[in-house]
Parts: structure tokens; C-alpha cells; sequence
């Protein structure tokens, strides 16, 4: 029997963790697939092992696992393949397709050019954008965030698009942020490149809200999960055959 297994990162918030649950529950609602699970990585319940277990418990031998994560940094290269090997070695009759991350999809970044214009308005060719990355030692990342970076440019038609990371890349996001609020000519739209809600996105908006009370026009999006693309893209990489 088929199930699916959901993986996401985890968090130490409270309020992140159940909206990443909420939000794969929502998922599930609309797969006809009897058996789905989910499994965090680190900092939250249940981890991966539970839902693979809960997978089996109720009688799958084929399990599609679908990573809730937007580029392939190190936990796809490793922390999730190791957790993986594990399980098989324990679960050798359970069959296990791994999906890949969301990858630069133009769909997501449609959607990420919709968040902006929510919460934005009409944009002029004054108003900037910043886009804030987890962050990664891995140069794929980094190609990866230039490619956003353009296709976030072209659909918004600005030229005033950067990027900074919270962790392990440079230009830090404190540094990011001072520099296009210093430069800024228009207004300051800080667009934070993750999933959910966490203690990353509290400190994106608590250094917005102190920007904004320094007197400069910035405003953020909040996470990428509130568009519904993200839902439809998560979707499709379940039940898409191999």
C-alpha cells in the first residue's frame, strides 16, 4: 500500500510548528491517499522516524517521501538521506521515493511577485526589494538565490532587487538591511524567503519594525506558505509518478 510522508524542518516556536502541521494537513485534505504522514527533521514532534513508522504501522509498503523544503542545501544532501538509510535498514521491504525540493520554479516565483504587490500596491520604479534567505555555505544556494533574484526583478520590473541571508552567507541580513534602507529612494519591501513561521521570520520583522520606527517606508510579506502556489506545488510533487 502507498503512503506519503511529509518532511519539514521543525522549529523551536511554538506558533511555526503548528502552522507547518496545520498547512500539511491541508495538504492531505486534498490528496485521495490514504495514508499520510508527517515528520519534522529537528526541534519539533513527531520527527521523521515517527511518521515512517506510523507510515508502516498502518500497512504501507511503498512510502513517496516529500520534502517540505524550497532549495537543496544540506539537509537534502545529507540530513535527510542519512535519516533515510536508517529507516531502510530497518524497514527493508518498504520501498522509498524521495521527492526533490521545490527547486526556482517560476510558479513559486509568480507567487512570490504576488505577495509583494499584496501587500505593496502599485509599485514604482523607487521602491526596492530585499529578499531574505536561511542561508548556506553550499554554492548552489547561491546560484540559486541570483536566479530569484532576477526572476523577482523581471516580474516586478524593478531594478532595485537584492538578497541577504540570516546564517552561513554573506551579505548577512543585518547588513542587508541597512544597506538598502540607506540607498533606498522609494519605499523598502522586505521579502522574506521561507516557509513558514519561526524564530527566523520574528527576527526579519522585529528589525523591520525597528527600521520603521527610524522613520523609513518598509513593509515585509511575511512567509512564502501564504500563497497558495505553495500548496499546489507541494502537491504535485506527491502524487507524480516517478
Amino acid at each position: 500500500m502507498k503512503a506519503i510522508l511529509y518532511i519539514g524542518h521543525g522549529t523551536r516556536s511554538r506558533k511555526g510548528a503548528d502552522e507547518a502541521r496545520t498547512f500539511i494537513q491541508r495538504i492531505m485534505a486534498r490528496i485521495d491517499v490514504q495514508i499520510q504522514e508527517m515528520g519534522f527533521l529537528e526541534l519539533a514532534e513527531p520527527l521523521i522516524e515517527d511518521g515512517f513508522r506510523h507510515c508502516v504501522e498502518r500497512g504501507a509498503t511503498e512510502i513517496t517521501v516529500v520534502p517540505l523544503f524550497l532549495l537543496a542545501a544540506g539537509h537534502i544532501k545529507e540530513d535527510i538521506p542519512n535519516a533515510l538509510a536508517g529507516l531502510h535498514e530497518k524497514y527493508p521491504h518498504v520501498k522509498v521515493n524521495v521527492k526533490d525540493p521545490f527547486g526556482v520554479q517560476g510558479n513559486i516565483l509568480d507567487g512570490l511577485a504576488d505577495l509583494v504587490n499584496e501587500e505593496a500596491g502599485t509599485l514604482t520604479a523607487k521602491d526596492s526589494v530585499l529578499l531574505v534567505g536561511r542561508g548556506s555555505s553550499d554554492p548552489d544556494i547561491l546560484a540559486d538565490f541570483a536566479n530569484i533574484v532576477d526572476g523577482i526583478r523581471n516580474r516586478l520590473g524593478l531594478n532595485r532587487v537584492s538578497v541577504c541571508y540570516l546564517a552561513a552567507a554573506e551579505p548577512r541580513f543585518d547588513e542587508g538591511l541597512e544597506t538598502v534602507c540607506n540607498e533606498a529612494v522609494g519605499r523598502v519591501i522586505v521579502v522574506p524567503y521561507l516557509l513558514f513561521s519561526g524564530l527566523l521570520l520574528t527576527e526579519v520583522v522585529q528589525k523591520v519594525r525597528k527600521k520603521e520606527k527610524e522613520g523609513y517606508s518598509i513593509i515585509h510579506t511575511g512567509q512564502l506558505s501564504r500563497h497558495h502556489v505553495i500548496e499546489d506545488v507541494i502537491i504535485k510533487r506527491a502524487i507524480e509518478h516517478e
